[in-house]
């Protein structure tokens, strides 16, 4: 059964506790499919009065806050052991050539990873369990993690949800066709804001390169940061 007729079958507190738990799940290092799930919701929202977008918002928020906290926490108290784990169990998603990608933006980026990676599938779950394991300041990592949440999570819904009420409007008699419309818009919305957001990190990029003299040819951490 599809995500979006699981959802509609369901009720909708239960709804926005599903988003919380995925969100906050895959935060903790499991790949689960978080925005999927936050999308589909949003879009459900648009097209059904019972369901709101706030509250998927804040649910969505609190699921990528709290799970990063655990995920730091976990991180930090015995971090090889768990990449082990994750390289174990998903050697696709978490072998050490991604492992080690996630480690040199973490170390050269810091806080800054931590808030635009919330945008980055693989990023996004590596962010808490990796600053832990590297011993990044709680208080810095804190305020990224929350504001990365807030603007990810908040963003993502609002934007979902608008392009659903529009796409709805213009194609009130086709509602099936409204519909994909809707999710098409809404997926495009989601890269739209992941590009620039990934233009701004290259642009901060090349602004440090610029300060460096003496510095020549392109290193394995620009790369994974133009990424």
């Amino acid at each position: 059964m599809p995500i979006e007729q699981w959802l509609e079958a369901i009720p909708p507190l239960l709804v926005y506790a599903i988003v919380g738990l995925v969100i906050g799940f895959e935060s903790l290092g499991i790949p689960l499919p978080g925005e999927i799930v936050l999308v589909t919701a949003s879009l459900l929202a648009s097209q059904h009065d019972d369901l709101s977008p706030l509250w998927i918002g804040v649910w969505a928020t609190g699921g990528a806050i709290i799970g990063d906290n655990f995920g730091y926490l976990i991180g930090r108290r015995g971090g090889p052991r768990l990449f082990a784990w994750m390289g174990r169990k998903f050697p696709k998603h978490f072998g050490e050539t991604q492992l080690d990608h996630a480690r040199r933006v973490f170390q050269k980026r810091g806080a800054w990873a931590v808030f635009f990676g919330r945008f980055v599938a693989l990023l996004r779950i590596l962010a808490g369990p990796l600053a832990g394991s590297l011993h990044m300041n709680y208080g810095k990592f804190l305020v990224a993690n929350a504001l990365g949440g807030v603007v990810w999570a908040g963003g993502t819904t609002a934007a979902v949800y608008y392009l659903g009420v529009v796409a709805e409007k213009w194609l009130k008699g086709f509602s099936y066709a409204g519909l994909a419309i809707a999710v098409v818009f809404g997926i495009a919305g989601v890269f739209v804001v992941k590009r620039r957001l990934a233009k701004a990190a290259e642009k901060v990029e090349k602004a440090e390169k610029g300060e460096k003299s003496g510095a020549s040819g392109t290193s394995v951490e620009d790369e994974a940061a133009a990424v």
